[in-house]
């Protein structure tokens, strides 16, 4: 009876370790959604100082929709990325009563990401 005892309780104790340590499955998420692809998108004043605070819009001109950030302290945005789909991407920027003249970028997509050309636009806001 005490040998039953024994093997019951080290069988209860080989199952408790395996639930510790057990077999586990590395999950790498997807690849295609874990990191999406940016814009890097700098405002400028017309004197070229960073404007902070500045107010990105970006409407793909195909299927009409619209991302919109706010520059950081450096005055650049990555809030645009490849969700605004493939396509032509108008850019625009304000702050206060300035506004720039718009910036194209053109996002092409492949089975897994969108990228953009250029992948770096900077915005002049006029005087």
């Amino acid at each position: 009876m005490l040998q039953a005892r024994q093997r019951f309780l080290f069988l209860g104790l080989v199952l408790l370790a395996s639930c510790d340590g057990g077999l586990r499955v590395k999950r790498d998420g997807n690849p295609c959604t874990d990191n999406l692809v940016t814009l890097r998108v700098e405002v400028v004043d017309a004197a070229g100082g960073t404007v902070r605070d500045a107010i990105v819009t970006a409407t793909n001109v195909d299927s009409g929709r619209t991302i919109t950030s706010t520059t950081g302290e450096k005055g650049v945005t990555t809030a645009v990325n490849e969700d605004i789909g493939e396509g032509t991407v108008r850019l625009t920027a304000t702050a206060g009563s300035k506004v720039s003249a718009p910036a194209e970028v053109t996002w092409t997509c492949d089975e897994c990401h969108c990228n953009p050309t250029p992948d770096a636009v900077q915005l002049q806001l006029n005087p």
